[in-house]
């Protein structure tokens, strides 16, 4: 049963994924009596979805911790600048860019290094603006670079419904960022094959966050919910 007195939690998906990667954290945060959400995120642009999170968030009432998974991460980093009910923020082997920083720039904090961009396919969509496409992840590479620790089978089910991901997103500079103001978390995947571990690691520390390390690939809300949850709920909690 739900819990009023204590904060939502919204969870918010990456790139070449969607909001089912969190059932896990979903089931054991809704356990433990929270009001859950994990809205989809558009994957259209950094500026659009992060309006997009924004409004939802704006639709609650009381205070909400913000978590997000991968490029989800620099979906809250924008959408909770300056939104007072935005209490704290979850970092899940995500992105925390600074401002003006694109995602692209923020692959090479701490000197660490991916091979994701070798392995990118890329599809045209309807009204791509500027020639715009979508990135996937080839299949043949997906279980490697993304979630080397879930099994052969679910890796393959998620390569193949994978969403694609507005390329231009890795270009867009990223606005004022909610962390500078907001309290943080932040999960860091030790074994990530696609955000180098060392960029975690380095804007977890610029962030100020409470920091945890899980070995986990990139997918550590599915690997490894319990240690997901429980950095969720000390947020929640502070």
């Amino acid at each position: 049963m739900t819990d009023a007195s204590k904060p939502t939690i919204v969870l918010v998906h990456g790139a070449f994924a969607d909001a089912s990667g969190w059932s896990a954290v979903y089931r054991e945060l809704a356990a433990q009596g929270y009001p859950v959400y994990a809205p989809s995120n558009l994957l259209r642009g950094v500026v659009g979805d992060s309006q997009y999170i924004r409004s939802f968030v704006s639709s609650i009432e009381g205070p909400v911790v913000l978590a997000g998974h991968s490029y989800g991460g620099c979906v809250i980093t924008n959408a909770s600048a300056g939104v007072p009910t935005v209490k704290s923020l979850v970092y899940v082997a995500a992105f925390a860019p600074d401002e003006g920083e694109t995602l692209s720039d923020t692959f090479t904090l701490g000197g660490g290094s991916t091979d994701l961009a070798k392995h990118l396919i890329t599809r045209s969509y309807p009204g791509a603006p500027d020639g715009d496409v979508d990135g996937y992840i080839d299949p043949e590479n997906f279980h490697d670079l993304f979630c080397a620790d879930v099994a052969p089978d679910l890796a393959r089910f998620m390569a193949a419904a994978q969403r694609g991901f507005a390329l231009s997103c890795l270009s867009t500079p990223s606005g004022v960022p909610g962390w500078r103001t907001i309290p943080s978390w932040y999960v860091v995947a030790g074994n990530d094959a696609t955000i180098p571990p060392e960029a975690e690691r380095a804007m977890a520390a610029r962030a100020g966050a409470v920091t945890t390390e899980v070995p986990s690939s990139h997918v550590a809300m599915i690997s490894r919910p319990g240690e997901v949850t429980e950095l969720i709920v000390a947020a929640a909690n502070a």
